[in-house]
C-alpha cells in the first residue's frame, strides 16, 4: 500500500513536469498527504472570529441591548449554542482553539501572567504553544489552504511561536495579553512593552488613524483579497482585542448609549434576562443570581449607595463597553459585505466566540499597580469623574468596567473571568454556512473549545495525524467535531455518558450530560465541590451534591482520571491569583 501511494505521487509529478503544472502537481500531492478528502472547490473557506473578554449576554441575539446586527444576523442563519463552553482566561483557551487539545498538554496549563511559584517551567506550562502539538494552521496550510491572522495572539514570541512559525502564511498579531487599542502601549505593568509582528517581522503601529479593531479587520480583509482570485480555499483567524481591557471605542459608538444604563447593573442584568426568555434561550424559571456573597476576591456594591457623581462615571464605563462590542460587530459587517461582494460568502464558514466569559478586574486600582496608572494614562481614577470622564475611552483614557457590570455582561450566568463558574465558561458561539448548516438553529447541548480543531478539519476534508507529525510525537486530539450537530446529523456532540475535564489557576469542573461538577478554591470560592445541573440553572443556584452522591463521586472520579492524563499541577493552598499577577509583574518576566 506505501509503495502504491508514492508510486502514484511519482507519476503525477512526471505528468505535471511533462504538461508544465508542476506546482499544481505539488500542491495536490500535499493534499493527499494531508488527508484531504474533497478537491479544492468543495472545500469552504472558513473564518474564525474571536471576541476577547466578552460576556455571555452581550450580542443581542443573546439578550443585549447592544446593537450588533451582523452577528445576530449569522445567528439567524445558522447555528446558535445557548451552552459552549471554553477556559476561563485568554491563553488557554486559544491554544486549545489553535490545536484542540487541552492547554495542560499544550503549554498553558496555566496563564503565564498568573502562573504559579511551583509550576514555572513545568512540562505543560511553558506559558507558549508546546512543540509537541501542531497547530491546525498549519495542518491546513499544508492541505492546500491558504492561511490568515489578525489580531491578538497571546501563545508565545519566539520565532517558532508567532503565527509565522506556526502555520499563517500571513499575519499581523499582537504577542501579548492585551495592549492599548489606540497606540503601541501596554494596557499594565505586566510588560515593559508590546510586541507586533507582521509575518515574521516585528513592527510598528501606524503612527496616526490607528485604532486595533479597525486596523485588524482591514489587515484581515487585505490578506483575504491578496489571494482573491486563487483556487484554494482560506482559512482565517481573526482575534479582536475587543472587549479586554482597557475598554476604548471611537466617540460616536460611546454615545449611542447615553442614558442606557444610568439605572445601573442589576437593572440591566434584569432586562437581558427577561429578553433571553423571549429568545427562548432560557426557561421562565431561569434566574439570576441575588448576589456574589461566596467570592471573597470581589464584591458588588449596591448601585443605589453610590453618589450621582459616580453612578454618572460608572454608567459612562459600560458605554464605553458597549461602544467597543458595537464597533466590533460593525468591523465584522465590513467583512461579510466584502465576502458577499467577491462571491465568498456563501462558501465560507463563519465562527463566531468569545475566549473566556467577562473580566470584573480593575488593575488601575490595585494599590500596587496605580502608580504606573497614573504615569501612563491621562485619564483615569477619580479625577475622570469631573471634567476626564467624557473622555473616557479615548486615546490616553483607561477603562475598565469593574465587577457590577461584568456581572451584568455575564447574565444569567454566575460569576466571570477566572472562575470555573458558568460566567467563566459559558460563552455565545455562532457558526454560519449557507445551505449546510440550517437557518434558525438554538442548540442545548454541551460544547466545548476542543471540539473547534476537529469540526474545522472535517469540514476542510484533512485529517488530523494523530500521535506524529513529521517524525515528532504530538498529542492527539482532546474535542469532538460538532460538524454532526451543526449539519443535523446527530443531536449532540459528546453524548450523556462523555466526561470533559477542565482546570486553570485552581479552579476546576468536569462536564457530563447536563451537569457540571465545580471547584473553585479560596479566595475566589468555598473550595468544596458543587453540583449543578446546568442546563436547567445556568446561574448555579441550586446546588446539589446532597441529593445526588452518586453522581459526584463519579464525576470526581473522572476529573482525578482527568488531572492526572493531563499532567494537572496544582496551585499552592495559598494561591492568589491578584496577587500572583502582582508578583510576576514585579519580576518583569513578561
Amino acid at each position: 500500500m506505501k509503495f502504491s501511494f508514492f508510486s502514484v505521487a511519482f507519476t503525477l509529478v512526471l505528468v505535471a513536469l511533462q504538461t508544465g503544472c508542476s506546482q499544481k502537481a505539488a500542491d495536490e500531492s500535499m493534499e493527499s498527504k494531508a488527508g484531504v478528502t474533497g478537491g479544492e472547490k468543495s472545500r469552504p473557506n472558513i473564518l474564525v472570529v474571536v471576541a476577547d473578554d466578552m460576556g455571555y449576554s452581550d450580542l443581542g441575539v443573546y439578550g443585549s441591548e447592544i446593537q450588533t446586527p451582523n452577528l445576530d444576523r449569522l445567528a439567524a442563519e445558522g447555528a446558535q449554542f445557548t451552552n459552549f463552553h471554553v477556559g476561563a482566561a485568554c491563553s488557554p483557551t486559544r491554544t486549545m482553539l489553535m490545536t484542540g487539545v487541552d492547554n495542560h498538554r499544550a503549554g498553558l496549563g496555566n496563564m503565564l501572567e498568573i502562573i504559579a511559584d511551583n509550576q514555572r517551567g513545568q512540562p505543560g506550562y511553558e506559558g507558549h504553544l508546546s512543540n509537541e502539538v501542531v497547530a491546525v494552521s498549519t495542518l491546513l496550510k499544508e492541505g492546500g489552504y491558504h492561511t490568515y491572522m489578525a489580531g491578538k495572539w497571546h501563545l508565545g514570541k519566539s520565532a517558532s511561536n508567532i503565527p509565522h512559525g506556526r502555520g499563517f502564511e500571513k499575519s499581523f498579531a499582537l504577542m501579548e495579553s492585551g495592549a492599548d487599542n489606540w497606540v503601541s502601549q501596554s494596557y499594565g505593568p505586566m510588560y515593559q512593552r508590546v510586541h507586533y509582528y507582521e509575518d515574521d517581522k516585528e513592527v510598528d503601529l501606524p503612527a496616526d488613524d490607528y485604532f486595533s479593531t479597525d486596523h485588524y479587520t482591514q489587515k484581515m480583509i487585505e490578506y483575504i483579497d491578496s489571494n482573491k482570485d486563487s483556487d484554494k480555499p482560506f482559512f482565517a483567524y481573526l482575534a479582536y482585542q475587543a472587549v479586554h481591557s482597557p475598554h476604548q471605542a471611537p466617540k460616536e459608538y460611546i454615545d449611542k448609549y447615553n442614558g442606557v444604563y444610568d439605572k445601573g447593573w442589576d437593572v440591566t442584568r434584569e432586562k437581558r434576562l427577561a429578553r433571553q426568555k423571549e429568545l427562548g434561550l432560557f426557561g421562565n424559571d431561569v434566574e439570576l443570581a441575588p448576589d456574589f456573597n461566596k467570592a471573597t476576591l470581589y464584591s458588588i456594591e449596591d448601585w443605589n449607595s453610590l453618589s450621582k457623581e459616580e453612578q454618572s462615571f460608572s454608567a459612562r464605563k459600560m458605554q464605553v463597553y458597549a461602544g467597543m462590542v458595537d464597533n466590533m460587530d460593525y468591523n465584522i459587517g465590513l467583512i461579510l459585505k466584502y465576502l458577499e461582494k467577491t462571491g465568498k460568502l456563501e462558501n465560507t464558514l463563519i465562527v463566531f466566540m468569545s475566549d473566556n466569559g467577562p473580566d470584573a478586574t480593575e488593575l488601575q486600582d490595585m494599590a500596587a499597580f496605580k502608580p504606573w496608572y497614573e504615569a501612563n494614562y491621562e485619564h483615569v481614577f477619580k479625577d475622570a469623574m469631573s471634567e476626564g470622564y467624557p473622555e473616557l475611552g479615548q486615546r490616553g483614557s483607561f477603562s475598565a468596567h469593574g465587577p457590577g457590570w461584568a456581572a451584568a455582561t455575564a447574565s444569567p450566568t454566575s460569576y466571570w473571568k477566572t472562575f470555573s463558574t458558568e460566567g467563566g465558561l459559558r460563552v455565545p458561539f455562532i457558526a454560519h454556512l449557507p445551505d449546510q448548516i440550517s437557518a434558525g438553529q438554538k442548540s442545548t447541548t454541551f460544547g466545548y473549545v476542543n471540539d473547534l480543531v476537529p469540526t474545522v478539519l472535517e469540514v476542510a476534508g484533512i485529517e488530523h495525524p494523530g500521535t506524529r507529525f513529521k517524525g515528532k510525537k504530538i498529542h492527539p486530539l482532546s474535542g469532538k467535531s460538532m460538524w454532526p450537530l451543526l449539519t443535523g446529523n446527530s443531536d449532540t456532540v459528546h453524548g450523556n455518558d462523555n466526561a470533559v475535564g477542565y482546570e486553570l489557576a485552581g479552579s476546576s469542573a468536569i462536564f457530563q450530560g447536563d451537569f457540571k461538577l465545580v471547584r473553585n478554591p479560596a479566595p475566589k470560592g468555598t473550595g468544596q465541590w458543587e453540583l449543578y445541573n446546568i442546563q436547567k440553572d445556568p446561574a448555579e443556584l441550586n446546588e446539589l451534591s446532597s441529593q445526588m452522591p452518586e453522581l459526584v463521586a463519579t464525576l470526581s472520579q473522572a476529573y482525578s482520571i482527568y488531572e492526572k492524563e493531563n499532567n494537572v499541577i496544582r496551585v499552592p493552598a495559598d494561591y492568589n491569583p491578584a496577587l500572583q499577577l502582582q508578583r510576576n509583574a514585579a519580576r518583569n518576566t513578561h
